[in-house]
């Protein structure tokens, strides 16, 4: 039977420091933290206080597992999270998968190690990229969050992404603009298929299409939106406005603008579906639809909560958020010159 000095030995630490992460009673380096959890699920290690909340049938844990910590939007989902499960009676366990499907499977594998209640997920990979374990497992109620994946049998709650799109790009489409180029998600990701393809209902509506060199996948990096508008806005023949597909790359966008000299709405108008802390601040002001974070956020833990309660034997539920649409400063109607 592996003991707590196994796993302290496996993972080069004191005994002490295995008792901090397993109990959560002391702050431990993320680092030496993540080698004890990987040595936790080497091992198979179940921790006294572990067999003890089975026992109960409960670990008043849940985690969060976001997909990118470095977007001031995942901030805000985790403090809303932790004031949400304290209401309910639970702890909070945080982490961040990088947008890599490889963390995320280590991550799982640790939750589970840790025999967390549940889990609110922000899925990085395809349905065809996980096995059937990984969602399979009903002692562990999983909630998506904001991304959903098919053929999985969990709840979720997810923005209207193609309602987005299409309200921002009718919205330029009214002021006259004709060639709409858009900085997408990735396309793996039911948040960038849904926005893109918003996007092209709404021009499509009105017999158009946008230009494919004017179609870009941004991956919802801000730095990576940033050359990628630098590409497009240097084209000969650049679009009359931009569609970005979410706030970081909005950043982005508006960084390349100014590095090129350009002015935002004289050059070129720019939208964006999602928004972070700071954007409303840019001059000019951004035009965007927003998502309503905090209660979206509620509305994951609470369905979590009551399968928690309740059990598996529940049918998925599948919440759809509208988002609201905000004008700025950021789009000017587009004046076709009169011909001599």
């Amino acid at each position: 039977m592996t003991t707590i000095r196994d796993v302290a030995q496996a993972a080069g630490v004191s005994t002490a420091t295995v008792s901090a992460v397993v109990n959560g009673s002391a702050y431990v380096s993320p680092q030496l933290r993540g080698r004890v959890l990987a040595a936790i699920e080497d091992l198979k290690y179940a921790p006294m206080s572990a067999a003890r909340n089975l026992k109960r049938g409960r670990s008043q844990l849940i985690a969060l597992v976001v997909s990118d910590l470095a977007n001031p939007f995942f901030g805000r989902i985790v403090w809303a999270a932790e004031a949400a499960v304290a209401a309910w009676g639970y702890a909070l366990v945080v982490f961040n998968s990088d947008e890599k499907p490889e963390n995320e499977k280590q991550i799982l594998s640790r939750i589970r190690a840790l025999s967390c209640d549940g889990v609110v997920l922000v899925p990085v990979g395809t349905s065809l990229r996980y096995e059937q374990r990984d969602f399979g497992d009903t002692s562990m109620p999983i909630v998506m969050f904001g991304r959903t994946l098919s053929d999985t049998p969990c709840d979720s709650v997810r923005l209207d992404n193609v309602s987005a799109a299409r309200q921002v790009t009718n919205y330029l489409l009214d002021l006259g603009h004709r060639r709409i180029g858009t900085i997408t998600g990735p396309q793996h990701l039911s948040t960038g298929r849904g926005r893109l393809e918003g996007m092209l209902q709404a021009m499509e509506a009105r017999g158009l299409a946008p230009d494919p060199g004017h179609v870009r996948s941004g991956e919802f990096r801000e730095d990576v939106a940033y050359s990628i508008a630098r590409e497009i806005l240097e084209g000969a023949d650049r679009p009359s406005a931009l569609y970005v597909a979410n706030g970081v790359m909005a950043l982005g966008v508006m960084r390349a603008l100014v590095d090129l000299g350009l002015k935002c709405p004289d050059d070129i108008s720019i939208a964006s579906t999602d928004t972070i802390p700071g954007v409303g601040g840019l001059r000019p002001s951004l035009t965007r639809t927003e998502h309503p974070a905090a209660e979206m956020t509620n509305e994951a833990l609470r369905l979590l909560v009551d399968r928690i309660e309740r059990g598996q034997g529940i049918a998925p539920r599948h919440v759809v958020f509208q988002p609201t649409m905000v004008l700025g400063d950021s789009c000017k109607p587009f004046l076709v010159a009169a011909s001599a």
